[in-house]
Parts: structure tokens; sequence; C-alpha cells
């Protein structure tokens, strides 16, 4: 049986894609055995067959903990557990680059996506600025309607320099994580310039969100960068303004 053909199977787990679950059980071991920081995981071979799961399944859910902050990898030497800190503020809004996805398995929500658009096109002279490469450059266009519970939280519009990634053409974004993607094959967002504004929702965004027209929406703009801070991607997010709200912790320095 597939991996897919077991997570279709498997009423008791719901819509939780293999991966997730693989990522809690590791998550549960982890507790269980009361594992300190540094701890090494037993190798990939045989976690694949403790879970009863492909290579391809094992590393997308060593990467979930890896953006969680749970394990870390070593080139060569295998995965560790990672080094614990204090317990974070609550806070709606990550102070950290964070994908949707990360955000709400942090906030105990289920996501998910419609995806409107996804295929390859020509940068624009403006895109092709941003992104520092020359015009009519490859880029994956991903547009999706993003779901908190179900529930149309966010107009999300990305364009990624192809190059600079593998193929993700094909892959399923209703579910999948654009940033657990890349990570997975060696691609590391590290950090973004963003800004942050109020608008409000015209009548395409409106039809999209299930808003009136003219609604409040807040808008997050932002350029992504790899860890050589080579731009990596451009993603416009608009929010729903009664969705979702803005909160945060402020300090001095």
């Amino acid at each position: 049986m597939t991996d897919d053909a077991a997570a279709a199977t498997d009423p008791a787990r719901g819509a939780d894609p293999l991966w997730a679950r693989a990522a809690d059980r590791i998550r549960e071991e982890i507790a269980r055995r009361g594992l300190s920081e540094g701890s090494k995981l037993p190798p990939e071979r045989e976690l694949c067959t403790r879970l009863d799961v492909s290579r391809v399944t094992l590393r997308r859910a060593l990467a979930h903990l890896v953006e969680l902050g749970l394990v870390t990898s070593s080139h060569g030497r295998g995965w560790f557990v990672a080094a614990r800190s204090a317990p974070a503020p609550a806070r709606d809004w990550p102070k950290d680059l964070e994908s949707f996805t990360a955000t709400a398995r942090r906030k105990h929500m289920r996501p998910g996506s419609i995806v409107l658009r996804h295929d390859v096109v020509a940068a624009s002279l403006d895109d092709a600025e941003r992104l520092g490469v020359p015009a009519g450059t490859p880029l994956m266009r991903l547009e999706r309607v993003r779901l908190l519970n179900d529930v149309r939280i966010a107009l999300d519009r990305t364009l990624l320099v192809a190059d600079l990634a593998p193929d993700l053409t094909g892959t399923d974004f209703t579910t999948a994580s654009l940033f657990e993607e890349l990570r997975r094959w060696g691609v590391q967002p590290e950090r973004a310039e963003a800004t942050i504004e109020a608008r409000t929702a015209d009548e395409p965004l409106s039809g999209h969100l299930a808003i009136a027209p003219g609604a409040p929406v807040l808008v997050l703009d932002q350029t992504v960068y790899t860890r050589d801070q080579r731009p990596l991607l451009l993603s416009t997010v608009e929010y729903s303004g009664d969705r979702y709200r803005l909160r945060t912790t402020l300090q001095t320095d």
C-alpha cells in the first residue's frame, strides 16, 4: 500500500497527511524517551522502518520538525534533537520567518489551500528588478486561497525564481507547504524584507475570501532571500481583516 493510500484509509486521523503523522510520532518519541538536546535520532533507514513510511515522507516530516525548532541535521552525521530554549511569548504574528503552515500548526489549527494558479510565467520588468534576474526569467507562479480550519483567511500570491529551486510544478499545494518543500530539497529561505499595510478588498479579492467589497484587509508584501542572500521569491498575502489579527511582543534592546 502506498503512503497516500494508507493516509486515505485511516479515518481515525482525518485529513492529516502521512508526513504530519510521522512528525508527531517522532516528537512523541523524543518526549517519551526524554531525549536531551544534542541526542542523536536513529538513522533514516531505521526511522522509515519504525514509522512505515518512505524516505521522501520521512524527510518531509523531519523538515517540518526543523521548521518548528525541534530537530536539526548535521551533514553526513544524521539528525539530532535541537537545543531547547525558553518558551516564546504567545503571539499571532511570527517574529521569525515562518510559513503559513508552521504558524497554523503552532496555533493548533489545520492549514489548507485552494490553488487558483500553479504554473510558470516570464518575469516582468518590475518582478525581475526585485528578484535580481533578467526580465523574462522563468518564475513559478503560485496563487492560493489560504484556509484555517476550512475558513478562508487570505489570498497568497507567490512568484518563485525557478532556477533556484527544484521543479515543484507537480507538487499538490492544497496541502503542501512551499517552505517545507524548498527546505526538503536543500533550499533554505532565511530572511524576508516585508511591508504591512491596510487596504480595502476589491471585487476579485472579496470573491476569493467571501467578504464584502470594500471590507478591510491586511496586506503583507515581502521579498524572501536564501541563506546566501539571493532573492528567492516574492509574496503578497492579503488577509481578511475580520479573520486575522496582528499581535506580537515588542521589547527594547
